[in-house]
């Protein structure tokens, strides 16, 4: 149990005259706990009061050595009734953006009396500055995921692939290097399916004079990577390589803007103007990034209507991309560390257009 992280979420909670959190997620209970565990359809509370904090979980998840009261359940008995029973006196109940409404929706039967609240900004305010052993973590992640990186360009010089064998190269580089959960399915996209930002790989295989997207990331010790850079199989046009260099100006653009001090959507819109100010305005389509950390995806996000402020300790990603349907795609995708001054760059793959000469 990290007692220090839980005190900031009471801390957020005081703030907020909230008598009690209800933390529901995975990952917000292994940021506050130290342990992960994936109860699926049954339910899980860590259940935090101003003076006391209890771990709800059904007895098919025994936990050894735990430091706090562990109220275990079996599959007959009735969780909900349970967690309201030590909630008695609470007047302010939080409740986390996770958890299943078939429980919440019970609870609030169950114990009628109380203002539920979405009190998911307790952990996530308390999860958004990285603790130095964090940063060490991410760093390293990052540094496989550079790795991970290489080995893809490697293949894909080496031979002809689908963008689904490029998922399995993916997979199996991060595995040679000890890692063996990913952060999120590998986004390949070859050709046209560039230009679709969440595009789904198939079985779509690398022509000559094709873009090239690889978006990926691994988990490792608990801490996520991510990162896209985007190749050119064969001769690039004149076009590609314009989108190339504004896409790259743009991220270099909003990797320079950040400072403590700065906001969320002032990144978003150095970013965002180089690209419009280039003629692609209308063809980035997204958020310039988002937070990252235990989840891939993380409060906060980079947005144009996002007017937090920079803190040294953030981390999260800059992402820009223009997307021409039926033609291509470019994203180029760093994640960065704030910094006392400014930032540090957790990606040291390079971002220079790479070509790859076609296969004999």
């Amino acid at each position: 149990m990290f007692q220090e992280r839980i005190e900031k979420v009471r801390a957020n909670m005081k703030a907020d005259n909230m008598d009690a959190m209800l933390v529901t997620s995975t990952d917000a209970i292994y940021y506050l706990l130290g342990i992960e565990i994936h109860a699926g359809e049954r339910m899980i509370v860590l259940s935090v009061l101003k003076d006391e904090i209890k771990l709800y979980i059904n007895a098919l998840f025994p936990l050894a050595d735990m430091k706090i009261p562990v109220c275990y359940f079996n599959d007959v008995d009735d969780p909900v009734s349970l967690l309201s029973e030590s909630l008695k006196s609470s007047k302010r109940i939080g409740v986390d953006k996770d958890w299943p409404s078939r429980f919440l929706l019970k609870l609030m039967k169950v114990k009628p009396d109380a203002d539920y609240i979405d009190g998911s900004f307790t952990v996530d305010m308390a999860r958004l500055i990285k603790a130095e052993d964090e940063k060490v973590l991410m760093r390293k992640a990052s540094e496989v995921n550079d790795a991970v990186m290489g080995m893809m360009f490697n293949a894909l010089s080496e031979r002809v692939l689908t963008e689904i064998e490029a998922q399995e190269v993916i997979k199996e580089s991060n595995a040679s290097l000890g890692v063996n959960r990913l952060s999120f399915t590998p986004l390949i996209c070859f050709g046209k399916g560039g230009a679709e930002p969440h595009h789904d790989s198939d079985e779509t295989k690398l022509m000559p004079d094709q873009g090239i997207i690889v978006d990926i990331g691994g988990r490792r010790e608990g801490y996520c990577s991510d990162m896209t850079r985007s190749f050119f199989y064969g001769t690039p046009s004149e076009e590609y390589i314009k989108v190339y260099n504004l896409v790259l100006a743009a991220n270099l653009a909003a990797i320079k803007q950040v400072k403590p001090g700065v906001s969320f959507k002032s990144i978003d819109e150095a970013a965002r103007a180089v690209i419009r100010d280039g003629g692609y305005g209308d063809y980035f389509t997204h958020r310039t990034g988002h937070g990252i950390g235990i989840n891939v995806h993380e409060f906060p996000d980079v947005s144009a209507a996002n007017e937090m402020i920079c803190q040294a300790g953030m981390v999260f990603s800059i992402e820009p991309g223009i997307y021409l349907d039926g033609k291509f795609g470019v994203r180029i995708e760093d994640l960065v560390l704030v910094t006392e001054d400014g930032c540090e760059v957790l990606n040291a793959y390079p971002k220079e257009l790479k070509v790859i000469p076609v296969h004999d």
